[in-house]
């Protein structure tokens, strides 16, 4: 047993600058915006995603937290943001059929009043006898 390692000591102190830095290194990830995954934060404590798996699987644990609370977090904003897109859609929906209602009605206005006018333009020309207004000869 060497002096400089009593109780496996130096073993014991690498161990923990090595979690501290597995920690640290999930903080900045999450501080930073980046993607927080086993892979990232082995790269950025500089130790291989098998270390993290094997050795450390607390940290393994805290790092899939924190991926699945940003799934979790990425999933409610998508669903909130769909149910708001379908209440929108419904909305869009009851105002094309609106105007599809008001789009007929007018046609149908439309039609009666070109009747009305092919009707008045032919009457100078003779074309068309009104019989609203007969014209009984006087005696």
């Amino acid at each position: 047993m060497s002096p400089s390692a009593p109780n496996g000591s130096a073993a014991t102190r690498s161990r923990k600058q090595t979690e501290m830095r597995l920690k640290e290194s999930i903080d900045k990830l999450q501080n930073s915006g980046a993607k927080v995954s086993i892979s990232a934060v082995a790269k950025a404590a500089e130790v291989t995603p098998a270390l993290i798996h094997n050795t450390y699987p607390d940290i393994a644990e805290r790092i899939r937290g924190v991926v699945g609370k940003a799934t979790r977090l990425q999933r409610d904003a998508k669903h909130e943001a769909l149910i708001k897109e379908k209440e929108r859609n419904r909305d869009l929906r009851a105002e094309v059929e609106r105007l599809r209602l008001e789009a007929a009605k007018l046609a149908s206005i439309n039609l009666t009043l070109m009747s009305k006018l092919a009707v008045y333009e032919a009457l100078p020309e003779g074309k068309v006898v009104s019989f609203t207004s007969p014209t009984i000869p006087s005696r």
